[in-house]
């Protein structure tokens, strides 16, 4: 079962290199302490790892109907 992921961003990409900038706005990161809802995937994993100093990373479990 593959759940979701809340990322929030909690320090600003202002003074961060253009690839960092980037991987940002590719998440759908625009501004400070927007929280976006993302699946959990390796190439999702991949972004957040490049800007995880920048970012706050929840596990959200996808609840199944019984």
């Amino acid at each position: 079962m593959a759940g979701r992921l809340r990322i929030t961003l909690v320090h600003s990409g202002i003074g961060r290199p253009h690839k960092q900038k980037l991987i940002l706005r590719g998440l759908g990161l625009t501004r400070l302490h927007k929280t976006v809802i993302r699946p959990d995937r390796p190439d999702i994993w991949g972004m957040i790892h490049r800007v995880r100093h920048l970012v706050k990373v929840e596990r959200e479990e996808e609840e199944g109907v019984a």
